[in-house]
């Protein structure tokens, strides 16, 4: 379910002072009830609604019931009979919807998969933008805030080449690392999704808000799991991290001090199952320290996107080689790459001079063409400046 209009400018919103409320508004709606509790946690919300069916039945609960669930105590149950004393979920509902804002829950078609495999999936999320199926297929890009030449260099370099190859890029709309692959990401025309750890009437930082209006304006979404006002803290940061270790396929960290909270989010991401890469540093900069003791663990080295392709397998734009021809779903190219691909008949070897020569092309579009197909893994180079479709 969700509660949406059309994405508006941000900016706009946070100046208007006031919004309607509609008229009929859901209170009962699992979305009110994490309005209501926000305090508590996915967990303990889960276990109420699992205890009494529905978010109605838990507001409306008495106390005596309500302690009967694990990890409920006195405070909890008093706060929650009395929600309507310190929350205005119809409010609340209201303002997302003026300023375009979506509020999905767990049951939402919409809602990412591989979250919602996470024992601690988060109640509902307010989304800016859209969240489409192609998310689906997520590599999270996290790092420090305070970076180095070589980290952002590190971080553009992959993460342009993993959302050129069909990837979203997840991150944390942070400073520095966070920063540098929302825009690689963008850059490449590929899609991204920010997850912050704010409400979204409360974006931090306040300097990134051009950038994730460029994000949430048709490139992928910002997220928050927070109601629209709450304010970014020691607490909320965590939180917004268990998102973007558990959104994604994997996690890249291309770089870290030992004590970044970047490794926090992949050890989350390790205890989700998904597989670790890391960027290594010289091993004389604290910077990379992170990073280098991520490696000493266990994750994987990486230097070139190709190293994370690989591991991945097939590309989220590859044709699947278990369909049938006829049904394979063909990739929906930029011209130039089309062109080159169509000109490359299954089966045979084609040299590079041979596809300038039947595409028209110049030689640089076609070996920047024959580069990019190779990312989606749509043909494989051979020797002698030769090529053939996989």
């Amino acid at each position: 379910m969700a509660w949406a209009s059309r994405p508006r400018p941000f900016r706009s919103c946070l100046a208007s002072p006031s919004f309607p409320i509609p008229s009929p508004c859901p209170p009962a709606k699992p979305s009110s009830l994490s309005t209501s509790c926000h305090p508590f946690g996915p967990v303990r919300i889960t276990r109420l609604l699992e205890a009494f069916g529905d978010a109605e039945s838990v507001l409306n609960a008495p106390a005596k019931s309500l302690l009967r669930v694990e990890g409920i105590g006195p405070e909890t149950a008093k706060l929650i009979t009395s929600w309507q004393d310190h929350v205005d979920p119809a409010k609340e509902l209201a303002e997302a919807a003026e300023r375009g804002i979506a509020i999905i829950t767990r049951e939402d078609p919409s809602y990412p998969q591989h979250l919602l495999q996470a024992y601690d999936a988060p109640i509902l999320l307010y989304v800016w933008g859209e969240i489409t199926a192609r998310d689906r297929h997520a590599i999270s890009v996290v790092g420090s805030r305070r970076t180095t030449s070589y980290g952002i260099n590190a971080t553009r370099k992959l993460t342009y080449q993993l959302a050129h190859a069909g990837f979203t890029i997840v991150s944390g709309l942070a400073r520095g690392i966070d920063t540098a692959a929302h825009e690689a990401a963008l850059a490449a025309k590929g899609r991204t999704i920010a997850v912050v750890g704010s409400g979204l009437a409360r974006l931090y930082p306040p300097e990134n808000l051009a950038l994730a209006q460029k994000i949430a304006d048709g490139n992928g979404a910002v997220i928050s799991e927070f109601p629209l006002h709450r304010e970014p803290d020691k607490q909320t940061f965590p939180m917004r991290n268990r998102i973007v270790a558990a959104w994604c396929q994997a996690v890249l960290v291309t770089e870290c001090p030992a004590w970044s909270g970047s490794l926090i989010t992949a050890n989350l991401a390790s205890e989700y199952g998904k597989p670790i890469f890391a960027v290594p540093g010289p091993i004389d900069k604290p910077s990379s320290a992170g990073c280098n003791q991520l490696i000493r663990d266990g994750a994987t080295l990486v230097s070139d996107a190709s190293h994370i392709i690989d591991d991945m397998g097939e590309l989220p734009f590859a044709r699947n080689a278990a369909v049938p021809e006829k049904e394979s779903a063909q990739p929906e190219l930029p011209p130039e790459e089309a062109a080159v691909l169509a000109a490359m008949p299954a089966g045979d070897e084609m040299a590079v001079n041979t596809l300038i020569e039947s595409t028209g092309l110049p030689s640089s579009a076609v070996t920047a063409a024959l580069f990019k197909l190779e990312l989606r893994r749509l043909v494989r180079p051979l020797p002698g400046f030769r090529f053939i479709r996989r």
